[in-house]
C-alpha cells in the first residue's frame, strides 16, 4: 500500500501495489475504512472484485498526479490525489523559530540516546515551549491508570520511560512545521518505515532491544532529508550502534537489509521485495500483513503528533 497525498499535501489515500493474484491481508478493511484505499486500473476481474470486498476502490481515470520534484499546490482540478517522491526533496529554508524547534528536538534526541540524566534533559526542555507543552499533553493523554495529572517534566520522563520517550522524540522532530510542506508526507512515511522495520524484526523472531533499535534504524533513515544535511553528520553525535551505524550508512547487516526492503516496498518494487522475502523466509502474507498493521499504527500516531505549528 502507497500512500497518497490529498491536494493539500496531507496523508489522504492508499495505492495497492500489484496486479497478479494476491492473497489479501487481515486488516486491509480497516485500513480502507480509515481512508480511501484505491488500485489502478486496468486490474485483473477476480482480484479486483476481491479487493472490492475489502473496501477499496478504482481509481477515477485523471485523478492521480506523479510528482518526484517539489510539491505544487496549483493542481489541475480533477486531481484529487498525488504520488511520487515529492516529500524527500531538499527542504525549503526554514524559519529561525521552526529550526531552533527542530534542532533542539534533534538536541534531546542525542541527550536521550546517550542515556543523559534526566535533569539535563528538563533543562532543554525548558527552552523549547511547543516540545515541553506536547510532551505533557501526550502524558497526560495516556493517563496512564494513575488518575492524576503530570505537573512537572521529570515526572513526565519517568512516567513515559526512555523508551517512549525517545520513540515521540523521534516523531516530534518530523512533525508538521507551518513552514515545511513535506511535513505530514514526511512524519506518516517515516512513521510506516520505522513500525514495518520494528514489525519485520519482531516477526524474525529477534528481541526487544533489536526491534527497537529496528525502529529507530528506519527512523533515522529520514533525518539527512528532513534537515536538508548529509547523514552521516547527523548521526556523528548520536552515538549509534555499529549495527545501526552500518543499516544506515551503507544498508549493510542485517538491519541494512531490512530497511532496503522497506524502502523497496515504498517504491513498488515487487521484485526486489520478492528476493529479500525470500532470504527472510518470510511469506509475502505476513509481509502484507505487517505493512497494513504499520500504516494503521501510523494514522493512529500522525494523529496525535502531526498539528502542531
Amino acid at each position: 500500500m502507497k500512500l497518497l497525498a490529498d491536494r493539500a499535501g496531507n496523508p489522504g489515500g492508499f495505492l495497492f501495489c500489484g496486479s497478479g493474484a494476491v492473497a489479501l491481508p487481515e486488516g486491509l478493511g480497516e485500513l480502507a475504512a480509515k481512508l480511501p484505499c484505491f488500485y489502478r486500473e486496468p486490474m485483473a476481474a477476480p482480484l479486483a472484485a476481491q479487493l472490492g470486498e475489502a473496501g477499496l476502490q478504482a481509481m477515477p481515470a485523471g485523478a492521480l498526479q506523479r510528482n518526484d520534484m517539489e510539491f505544487e499546490l496549483v493542481l489541475e482540478p480533477r486531481i484529487d490525489w498525488i504520488e511520487g517522491d515529492w516529500p524527500l526533496q531538499a527542504p525549503a529554508r526554514s524559519s529561525g523559530a521552526q529550526a531552533a524547534s527542530r534542532a533542539m528536538a534533534l538536541q534531546l534526541v542525542q541527550l536521550v540516546s546517550n542515556d543523559a540524566d534526566t535533569h539535563e534533559i528538563e533543562e532543554i526542555l525548558r527552552r523549547d515551549p511547543t516540545l515541553s507543552y506536547h510532551l505533557l499533553k501526550l502524558v497526560n493523554s495516556l493517563g496512564m491508570g494513575t488518575g492524576r495529572k503530570v505537573t512537572s517534566f521529570s515526572q513526565a520522563i519517568l512516567i513515559l520511560g526512555r523508551q517512549q520517550l525517545r520513540r515521540w522524540l523521534n516523531l516530534m522532530l518530523f512533525a508538521a512545521r507551518s513552514d515545511d510542506v513535506r511535513s505530514p508526507m514526511l512524519l506518516a512515511r517515516v512513521s510506516v518505515r520505522a513500525r514495518t522495520m520494528e514489525l519485520l524484526a519482531r516477526e524474525a523472531g529477534e528481541g526487544k532491544q533489536v526491534q527497537e533499535q529496528a525502529f529507530m534504524v528506519g527512523m533515522f533513515s529520514l533525518l539527512g532529508v528532513l534537515f536538508g544535511v548529509p547523514l552521516g553528520e547527523l548521526l556523528a553525535p548520536l552515538s549509534l550502534g555499529e549495527s545501526a551505524q552500518q543499516a544506515l550508512l551503507t544498508k549493510s547487516g542485517a538491519l541494512g537489509e531490512l530497511l532496503a526492503m522497506v524502502e523497496a516496498a515504498e517504491h513498488c518494487d515487487m521484485v526486489a521485495v520478492a528476493k529479500s522475502l525470500d532470504a527472510l523466509q518470510l511469506p509475502a502474507l505476513d509481509f502484507n500483513r505487517l505493512v497494513v498493521e504499520a500504516n494503521l499504527w501510523m494514522l493512529s500516531v500522525t494523529g496525535e503528533v502531526g498539528h502542531h505549528g
